[in-house]
Formats: structure tokens, sequence, C-alpha cells
């Protein structure tokens, strides 16, 4: 049925084939890739040992077995010569309390939780991505010589309801020059119209570790899905709803481009990772840099991990107001790819855990982030992701750092085969970072005010098959004091029912 379109192995590369079947059911995983060949070129192995052990000593790494994929088994995957394509369709039917018009753009397409332009009217409307990103992709693994193996992955993300590649970047394009009450959900990302959200190639070793290259999602974020609750499900849970915290203060870098990763595991007890962004700020010194660092373990069904993420110059977008629409023709800027941006430098420490006593699983998590302004500023005109043109930029947003807070609690209760309930809080709390009279205030008049975000959340999703399941849930969220200057609605619920297929 499908066609082969990788080269023919040798002879007995063809052989090892079956041996090497067990590694598929695990490919829809990021990493790492485990490869079953045990042939040695010793000289090759030393060398690039001493190449990746130098690398994982020159920080403090780590990885989570983020499912990227839907992890299904190798005789139901469709694999051919190391290649499996891969997909999961997710669509339902939410109906929010207070929001804005849906978007077709946004990858859950709602806002999920409370915006600021959530209006004081319910909407109801196909949503998709509820429980996971719908996407599509193609993985693959490449034997090479000893355990090694070259490794890819590509994949598009899209909204099944509107047939848009997911661009979070055009649902705030659309409001450009909007008042707030007459906006739709409009909300910054990491996808903004990309072919690829993700796209990366390296070498990978069951011994030493993987070592990959391009457009990739970030440990941080990696940690997030793995304990969150929900699995960072945009409508039940606050990592999944807003990619401010899995991209370490900014949505749009929960997915980076112009990365290396490398990750290692010693005996699936130990596993330590590193990352690495290079600018792409036409040569701006360290201005849109990244670096990360993870380490984790895991002991008698208790996992624990610690993350430190430092991004320099981030980039948190937003709509033009009317005025700054009627100044881009003199600034020689178009209205329809053209947006307002704030940047900073965020410092992100994070602890996160899980314990499994069957049938239950605990999950915990604690983020501490820290906004300054940028070292390295950004002019206006910059380019960010998806081409789009930063028109007016906000380097100095920050005379106060800013710190914030967020910390999340769950438990998921496998009460039958195929079926799980999810309990959820999660929670968020800013300091107050302005000056003179808006300095220290805890109130509603600023929103540099201290304040905070509650949610709450209950979901059950049953697995008909390994393919094909269907979920219902709700999640409330509420926003106080700072958090909730300028917001026309203070809360909102989001009932959502939907179905998901994965293959």
């Amino acid at each position: 049925m499908f066609k082969t379109i990788v080269r023919k192995k040798p002879q007995e590369r063809q052989a090892n084939y079956t041996g090497r079947a067990s590694l598929l059911k695990r490919l829809c995983h990021v990493l790492p890739f485990k490869s079953t060949s045990t042939r040695a070129n010793d000289l090759r192995l030393g060398w690039w040992a001493a190449v990746l052990i130098g690398t994982a000593t020159a920080s403090i790494p780590a990885f989570a077995q983020q499912k990227t994929g839907p992890g299904l088994s190798e005789e139901d995957s469709l694999t051919w010569a190391g290649i499996t394509l891969y997909g999961v369709l997710d669509v339902g039917v939410q109906y929010d309390t207070h929001s804005a018009p849906f978007t077709p753009y946004r990858p859950a397409a709602s806002g999920n939780i409370v915006r600021s332009n959530s209006r004081d009217e319910s909407v109801v409307g196909l949503t998709p991505s509820n429980m996971g990103q719908t996407r599509v992709g193609l993985q693959g693994i490449e034997p090479l010589v000893g355990d090694w193996s070259a490794v890819f992955q590509a994949e598009t993300f899209f909204n099944p309801q509107s047939g848009e590649i997911a661009n979070s970047l055009k649902s705030l394009a659309v409001n450009n020059g909007v008042s707030l009450a007459n906006q739709s959900v409009g909300v910054d990302g990491g996808s903004a119209g990309q072919p690829f959200q993700t796209a990366y190639v390296g070498l990978q070793s069951a011994r030493f570790g993987a070592l990959t290259f391009g457009r990739q999602t970030t440990l941080l974020s990696e940690g997030t899905i793995l304990y969150d609750p929900n699995y960072k499900a945009s409508a039940f849970g606050l990592l999944g709803a807003s990619n401010t915290y899995a991209g370490g203060g900014s949505s749009e870098d929960d997915r980076l481009d112009s990365t290396v990763k490398y990750r290692v595991s010693f005996n699936d007890q130990l596993h330590l990772g590193a990352l690495y962004k290079f600018s792409n700020s036409n040569g701006n010194g360290a201005a849109n840099t990244a670096v990360q660092a993870n380490i984790g373990g895991s002991l008698a069904g208790a996992s624990l991990d610690a993350y430190y993420s430092k991004v320099n110059s981030a980039i948190t977008a937003s709509s033009l107001s009317a005025d700054q629409v009627a100044a881009l023709p003199g600034l020689g800027y178009s209205v329809s790819n053209s947006l307002a941006a704030s940047v900073s430098d965020n410092t992100t420490y994070s602890l996160m855990g899980e314990y499994k006593i069957e049938p239950f699983k605990f999950f915990a998590g604690y983020m501490y982030i820290q906004y300054t302004n940028p070292s390295r500023p950004l002019s206006a005109g910059f380019n960010d992701i998806g081409g789009y043109v930063l028109a007016f930029v906000n380097d100095t947003a920050y005379p106060e750092e800013k710190l914030v807070q967020v910390y999340w609690t769950g438990v998921r209760y496998s009460i039958i085969p195929g079926l799980d309930l999810t309990a959820a809080y999660y929670g968020y709390h800013q300091s107050a970072y302005g000056t003179g009279k808006q300095a220290a205030c805890s109130t509603i008049a600023h929103s540099t005010c201290s304040g905070g975000l509650d949610a709450f959340s209950f979901d059950a999703d049953y697995r008909f098959t390994k393919h094909f399941d269907a979920y219902l849930g709700a999640m409330y969220s509420g926003v106080h004091d700072g958090v909730a200057s300028g917001y026309l609605t203070t809360n909102n619920i989001n009932p959502t029912i939907g179905v998901r297929y994965k293959f």
C-alpha cells in the first residue's frame, strides 16, 4: 500500500529489520530512540563518545519521554523501511460561558481560559486539539554502525474544523485595530503558519544518547507534557491552554528554531539533557538565543525532574491598536502581517514530579519565572516566526523585574481499562512590578499590580480502541487583582466533548 521512500539497505542490514521491529513502537516519541543492534565499530564509537560526553558534561541537561505521535505498537503503526507516518485528529464541541468568538487560526480555536477579550456572553462551536495537538508527521530511524542510528522527524499542525495550518500569530493579526470588545480569540504561540512545527535530524545511541538539530520542542515543554495531570490538554489544563509556561515565559518559545539538543539516559533511572538555540536576530549578539538544562530520575514508581531555562530577547506578541494600525503606512508595513510585542529576558526554574500507585497517578509541579528588560533589545521591524513583522517593540516593559509562580497538582484514576478520570488544579501568581504610584500595588487598577489566576478541571477519557477515544470535561478559570486589570470579564467555564483518532 505504501511506497518505500528510502534507499534499500545491504543484505545484512535487511536481515536485521525483524530484530529491530521492537524499536518502531516508540518512534512516535520525540526521543530517545532505542536501538537493538549490537555490532560495534570501536574507532567511531570512541570518537563520538568523546564528543557527546564532552557535550553532556558542559551543562546539566534532561529528556522527558514526550509523546509526539500516538504511541501505537509496531503492529498498528504505518511503518515501512524505518519510516513511520503518524497523525492525530482531535475535534470536539465546546461551550464557553464567557468568550470572544472562536478563531479558525489558533490551534485550540477557543481561549479555553478567561482572556482579556473574553466577553460577558457565551459562545459555542467546534474546537480542535482539545486533548492533544492535531497533526500529521513523519519520523524515522536509519541504522548506521554499532548501536548508532540516524533519526529525523517532521510534523505539521493543522486545525481540522477549518482546514487551516495552525497559526496563533494570525489569530492576533486579524484583530489589528479592532477594539477589545469586538475581537475574536487571539493568542500568541509558537505556531505561525509554518509548514512544519517540528523538523529535526540527528544521531542517537542507546549507550551515548541523542544529538539532534533543527526546530524542536524544548526540554521545559516536554516536562510540562510529562508532568501535567492532563498531559497538556488545552481544554482541561492551564499548561495546555497557555504555552507561556511551557515556553519559559513566552508562548512562542515552547518550540524553538535553530536548536541543538542532547539527551542521555542511564539505566532508565537517571537522565540528563541540554538545549541551545542559536541567534536569528541578524547578528545582534546573544539576542534571541536560549539555553536549557534538565536533570531527572525515577525510582519505585516515582519520577522527578528539575529544569532551568534562559531565553534572551523573548517575544510576547500582541495585536495592534487602532492608532498603531493608522501609523503602519508611514512605516511601510502591512496590517496583515504586523504585530506589536514586548521583549524580555526570561529565566525559569522548575521542579516537576509524578508518583504511580496503580490505578492512580499523582502529579505536582512548580515553576518560577523571572522577566527583566532585555540585555539585547530588539528593534522595530524585527522578523518574528512565520514571517510576521514586529512593527512596534517595547524593550522597557519591566523596569522592575516581574516574578511569576506557577503551580499545579492533580490525580489521574484508571477506573477501568480504557477509562481515565482526571482532576486537577492550576495556579498562577505574579508579583507587583510597577514603579512610582504603581509600585507594590495589589488591586485591579493596573496590570503591573500583583494578582493571580486559578483553574480547576475534571475530565474523562474513554479509549474504545487503540486508535479512537472520546472525552468530556470542563475547566473553570478566574483571574483577580492585577492579572484581571483590563479584562472585560474575570471568569470562564468551558464544558467540552469530543473525539480523537490516532494513526
